[in-house]
């Protein structure tokens, strides 16, 4: 059911900005199904604090499928090349089944690894060829990348140290071929739900008033209920900093609202200055008006995926 050139569509946007609802809307139209790019997401019972918002999977009464959700006990650690390889085992079986994905999520880094088929995650710094190639000009390290492997990917030759990197992982890929993992090339089309600083800031302070009413709390207090230590949801930040803190009595509900929500903004800023990295590393994405309707924001993101 594939009338476009992309084989993806990607959906992202700082937190609180409705991308679930936005990705699970286009698949219904579509029929596809629904990667998550979240890396909080992934751990079961952890649910109003990561934002799930699994009621938005039913789109006018047709279950939405979802993917890499509930995929691990909290307390458990989980990284970029994890990620990435869980997204492959997907990608490629919704291939064989004929699915096309729709990839939703606020995480930059796992969006980027899985549109850019990073192979950082195991290739270690090599020093002497560091220093080996420090001497050259950008042009001669090009040259070089070029001779490793096919560069269209500007972002890798932006600067020298950027194509040092590229050159070090490319190298060490020739000595360590059983680690190259095929990543796909995928040709994703990239939407962003776009929000003013201020708007952006207004929807995060409400949305977390309302998932302290949902029971958030309950759910932390759950969690270190069920044996997760306090450290271990400590380290997944965020909500569970700040309500593991409160509920083992280091600060007080005030205290616990008033840091969440400023830490809530901050994280939404981060998440911005990636995307717009990723523009500056020639990503192309089209930013969506986050006041639009949601139909509104649905049939502008069909209309792109059709255009050829």
């Amino acid at each position: 059911m594939n009338h476009s050139k992309y084989d993806m569509i990607t959906v992202l946007g700082a937190t609180a900005t409705g991308k679930t609802s936005l990705a699970t809307h286009v698949a219904a139209k579509i029929d596809a199904e629904v990667i998550s790019a979240d890396s909080r997401q992934v751990y079961r019972g952890m649910d109003i604090g990561t934002g799930k918002d699994l009621e938005d999977f039913t789109v006018n009464g047709q279950s939405i499928p979802y993917h890499l959700i509930d995929i691990l006990d909290a307390g458990a650690q989980y990284n970029v090349f994890e990620y990435q390889k869980d997204f492959q085992k997907v990608y490629e079986e919704m291939q064989k089944r004929n699915v096309f994905p729709v990839l939703c999520g606020g995480s930059g880094m796992y969006i980027e690894a899985v549109l850019k088929g990073y192979k950082l995650a195991q290739v270690p710094v090599d020093d002497a060829l560091r220093e080996e190639l420090s001497v050259m000009t950008l042009e001669q390290l090009v040259d070089r990348l070029s001779k490793l492997k096919r560069v269209h990917n500007n972002s890798d030759i932006q600067n020298k140290k950027r194509a040092i990197r590229a050159i070090e992982i490319e190298e060490y890929m020739v000595h360590h071929p059983e680690l190259d993992l095929q990543f796909p090339e995928i040709n994703s089309l990239m939407v962003g739900i776009d929000f003013t600083r201020e708007e952006r800031r207004n929807r995060i302070t409400q949305r977390l008033h309302q998932r302290i009413d949902e029971g958030m709390v309950d759910e932390v207090q759950g969690l270190l209920d069920s044996g997760v230590t306090p450290e271990g949801l400590i380290y997944y930040g965020l909500e569970y900093k700040f309500i593991t803190e409160f509920i083992t009595g280091k600060i007080t509900k005030d205290r616990m609202v008033d840091g969440l929500n400023v830490a809530i903004h901050q994280f939404a800023k981060r998440q911005m200055t990636w995307y717009r990295r990723m523009e500056k590393n020639g990503f192309l994405i089209h930013w969506i008006d986050g006041k639009l309707s949601l139909e509104d924001k649905t049939d502008q993101v069909l209309k792109l995926y059709q255009l050829d």
